[in-house]
């Protein structure tokens, strides 16, 4: 085990308040993987190539491929090969997509399959609209929305790169507004909403946590709240919803989820996520003394390790329209 004061570059209190979210048995070793080298996930891009085609070559290239158990053409490599994989004709081709495995996580739980209406709602650089473009193979409607310029043109300059440009609709528009253009329209919605990036921090690169602070913590609740309301208004009621982030805060995750079960009541609840994997810790049932709603329970967040990020996921159902309802941010 690395030694964990090595973190202690990390802030304080965020620091205070991993130890109070991780599981105790779980909590060094989380400690250990915002320090150890990370490995490099990738997905083959099967827009353009077979995954055996693809990781034939990159065997010949000297790369040691380690496979996804849950994902078949899911892969990643140790940390050190990571420029060898880069400079490989697969990536440089664009048959490949560098991505960490947890953040394919959220498209795999939302699963959607060819000839359906799917909206990613905060869409930028474009990862897992790729990978539900991967899924959809060009049968269906696939819109993706971003609200930052310069994000929106990288997003549509990786559609472009990785062969998705044609039957991808990239959006530059408030996401959430969305729902007032496409009211009850999509099959399936995926929100992998702007957040404090906790998952992502690692020692070293300061940049990833230098503003990092509670108040930013507070100022995406805010946003967070913005977007899955317009997420559930965007789906048909029968739909299926994916809200992700890539933090650890129980304010972005099980709160933002809380709200949203109090908010639409009984035409929205959470269900299994289809998916298990050692990194899996269930949700919290109280934060700082608030209980939260027990209807939450089968969201899980993925803890970091040397392999993956941190994330939180929750797959939730809408059981009923909810056009009804208003948009109360409070």
């Amino acid at each position: 085990m690395l030694d964990p004061r090595r973190s202690l570059s990390l802030p304080p209190a965020f620091l205070d308040r991993l130890r109070a979210i991780v599981a105790p048995d779980r909590y060094e070793a989380v400690l250990d993987a915002f320090v150890a080298p990370r490995a490099t996930g990738f997905r083959v891009n099967t827009l353009r190539a077979a995954t055996a085609q693809v990781t034939e070559a990159l065997t010949r290239a000297g790369l040691r491929l380690h496979p996804v158990p849950w994902k078949a053409d899911a892969f990643w490599v140790p940390a050190a090969m990571r420029a060898r994989l880069l400079a490989s004709a697969p990536a440089v081709e664009h048959r490949i997509y560098v991505q960490n495995l947890s953040s394919m996580v959220p498209v795999e739980v939302l699963a959607p399959v060819p000839g359906e209406r799917v909206l990613d709602l905060a869409a930028a650089p474009g990862s897992k609209t790729l990978q539900i473009a991967c899924r959809l193979q060009g049968a269906g409607e696939l819109v993706a929305v971003e609200a930052v310029k310069h994000r929106f043109f990288k997003l549509r300059a990786n559609l472009e790169a990785q062969g998705a440009a044609s039957f991808v609709r990239p959006l530059l528009r408030d996401g959430a507004t969305a729902w007032r253009h496409r009211p009850e329209y999509f099959d399936r919605v995926l929100l992998d909403a702007p957040c404090s990036g906790e998952g992502r921090f690692h020692t070293a690169d300061p940049s990833s946590y230098a503003y990092w602070s509670p108040r930013k913590i507070r100022e995406m609740v805010r946003k967070q709240r913005r977007l899955l309301f317009s997420a559930v208004q965007c789906l048909r009621p029968g739909g299926v919803l994916v809200y992700a982030t890539c933090s650890l805060a129980p304010e972005e995750n099980e709160g933002i989820i809380a709200w949203a079960l109090r908010q639409f009541g009984d035409a929205l609840r959470a269900e299994p996520l289809g998916l298990t994997l050692d990194n899996m810790q269930p949700p919290l049932t109280a934060w700082q003394g608030h209980p939260f709603d027990p209807g939450l329970a089968p969201a899980r967040r993925l803890l970091p390790t040397p392999i993956m990020e941190g994330f939180f996921v929750c797959r939730l159902r809408k059981l009923h329209s909810t056009l009804g309802r208003r948009h109360a941010a409070g």
